[in-house]
């Protein structure tokens, strides 16, 4: 069957986002939903029919919140612990948000779980960043070691420049997801 994947969405103004990053993971995840969530409870009721990789649209306020378009608020640490609990493996939070908004509220510590934090898209480049980090996912190979692949971990490299700008905290490290 391979790895479920959902690509969530928590207002529709990520619509045109969140369908472009739908195609890319339909190319390598055959196993691959989208949806438009009204709400938070929505969609955390979603997230817990088994879904492997939850890549989420969603604002991040600056105490560390997720929001709904009804104002509906949840602590990004809470989310994490309800995607640890339903056995998501990685949690994408894909949505360009400020850092400080992810420190104050992502707390990953002890959870078995990768997550992914965006700040900045770079928009023409993400496509590609995201297709080349999941083809080699899909082929076998670790996230973080995927991740260094495509992603040198120093300013200097000249193709630092075009990558986007993300948080990866490697929480569940050897987990393949085919």
């Amino acid at each position: 069957m391979g790895t479920k994947v959902l690509v969530a969405s928590l207002d529709p103004k990520f619509s045109v986002l969140a369908q472009t990053d739908t195609n890319s993971y339909r190319k390598f995840y055959s196993n691959t939903a989208e949806g438009l969530f009204n709400c938070i409870g929505e969609l955390r009721e979603t997230i817990c029919s088994g879904y492997e990789i939850v890549h989420l649209f969603s604002d991040v306020l600056p105490n560390g919140s997720i929001v709904d378009t009804a104002g509906e608020t949840v602590l990004g640490s809470d989310l994490i612990k309800s995607c640890t609990q339903s056995g998501v493996k990685l949690l994408w939070v894909a949505s360009a948000n400020k850092a400080e908004g992810y420190i104050k509220g992502f707390n990953l510590s002890g959870m078995p779980m990768n997550l992914v934090m965006t700040i900045s898209r770079s928009e023409s480049n993400f496509p590609s960043f995201l297709e080349n980090l999941l083809s080699k996912m899909s082929g076998g190979q670790p996230m973080p070691v995927a991740w260094v692949a495509i992603a040198p971990q120093t300013q200097l490299d000249p193709q630092h420049r075009i990558l986007p700008e993300c948080i990866f905290a490697a929480g569940r490290a050897s987990v393949v997801l085919r």
